[in-house]
């Protein structure tokens, strides 16, 4: 007979493929308004799917969804991002780079790198991002880094 005893006996989440859900798990805002410039954004869905609360780890595993026009904020961080999209396709500014972005790529952002995310196709863009538990919280640009994209023709559109 197995019993389930907490984390060691493992803990599993159903998807539910129709509606793109893990069965019992809500999602959430993707953060707290923020007024600064260029932290807001709109559209995006934050699923926290691990770990359970009972498991001792030192990271947070999540997906984000943006609805079609949806957006990030355009921030950084002094950790890494390294997602993995898993729906749909959107735009992924990174520094001074904007790629397009489909179910399998993987996009790392290095430390300090400004960084957005977008959806301007018809579906929902979803991405999962492990993140450290403990982590820098994000921050805005500088006034240097907001006008060298805000200049560059391949960047500008992403920033606002």
């Amino acid at each position: 007979m197995v019993t389930e005893v907490g984390w060691q006996s493992g803990r599993k989440l159903e998807f539910d493929p129709e509606k793109f859900r893990w069965v019992g798990l809500g999602g959430r805002a993707y953060k707290s308004a923020d007024e600064r410039r260029g932290m807001h954004w709109s559209g995006v869905t934050r699923f926290v799917l691990g770990p359970p609360p009972e498991a001792p780890a030192a990271f947070e595993l999540r997906y984000f969804e943006l609805e079609p026009g949806g957006y990030s904020s355009l921030e950084k961080h002094r950790h890494i991002h390294f997602i993995v999209v898993v729906r749909g396709r959107g735009k992924a500014l990174v520094g001074t780079r904007v790629f397009g972005v489909k179910p399998f790529d993987v996009v790392y952002v290095p430390p300090a790198t400004p960084h957005r995310w977008v959806n301007d196709g018809p579906e929902p863009f979803g991405f999962l991002c492990p993140v450290d538990a403990e982590r820098d919280r994000p921050e805005p640009l500088s006034d240097a880094e907001w006008e060298m994209l805000r200049a560059d023709p391949v960047t500008a559109p992403y920033v606002f």
